[in-house]
C-alpha cells in the first residue's frame, strides 16, 4: 500500500481525532476533516465543510439513536450536526480506527460512539483501543474480540475518530498504528 495513496477521513476536533491528524501529517498521509461552519476544531490540514444540504445527507434519527446507544441525546442543532459529520467520516472510510472506552452495554461511550456503532451497521472493519484497558478491540458480529495482534491500517481509506478526552495511553497507541502501518 503505498503512503500517497492514503487518506484519514476525520473531524479535526481536539483529542483522537487531532491526534490522528497530526500522524497522518508526519507520515505524508492525506487527511479530510469533516465540518461544518462555525465548528470549533484543532486541525486546519485538510478542511472540508460540509453544506446544509450535504449535513441533511448524513441525518439521522436522535431517537433512533438514542434506542441504539441505550441513553439520551441532546435534540440541539451543533450536536445534530456533529453527528452528520461523523457519517461522512464513517461513510467515507474502508475501516474505522477508535479511540475511547467500550462500555458493559458493547457501545462506545459519548459520541464518538455513534461512529462505532454505524460502522457495525456498515460492516465495516472497526477497531477500538480502550483507553481504560489500555488494549486495542475488534468488533466479531455481537462481540467486541481483544486484538492478538496490533491493528495495521490496510486499506487507502481509513477513518480515525474518537474521544476529546485523549490519554497518554491513547496518543500513544495512535502513534504506533501509523508507526507499524507506515514506516
Amino acid at each position: 500500500m503505498k503512503k500517497d495513496e492514503c487518506i484519514l477521513f476525520s473531524g479535526g476536533i481536539k483529542g483522537a481525532e487531532a491526534e490522528f491528524g497530526a500522524n497522518a501529517e508526519r507520515f505524508g498521509i492525506e487527511e479530510v476533516n469533516f465540518t461544518f461552519e462555525g465548528h470549533e476544531r484543532v486541525r486546519q490540514r485538510g478542511v472540508r465543510f460540509l453544506t446544509h444540504d450535504e449535513l441533511q445527507n448524513g441525518d439521522v434519527s436522535l431517537e433512533y439513536i438514542s434506542k441504539l446507544m441505550n441513553r439520551i441525546y441532546s435534540q440541539g442543532q451543533v450536536f445534530r450536526k456533529v453527528l452528520q459529520t461523523i457519517w461522512y467520516q464513517i461513510n467515507n472510510g474502508q475501516e474505522i480506527y477508535v479511540i475511547g472506552e467500550i462500555l458493559d452495554d458493547k457501545t462506545v461511550k459519548g459520541g464518538t460512539g455513534w461512529g462505532a456503532e454505524f460502522a457495525k451497521i456498515c460492516n465495516k472493519p472497526l477497531f477500538v483501543f480502550d483507553q481504560k484497558r489500555n488494549a486495542w478491540f475488534t468488533w466479531k458480529q455481537t462481540e467486541w474480540v481483544t486484538c492478538q495482534d496490533a491493528p495495521i491500517i490496510s486499506h487507502l481509506h481509513f477513518t480515525g475518530t474518537g474521544t476529546r478526552f485523549l490519554e497518554e495511553n491513547g496518543k500513544k497507541a495512535i502513534a504506533e498504528l501509523f508507526e507499524r502501518s507506515f514506516a
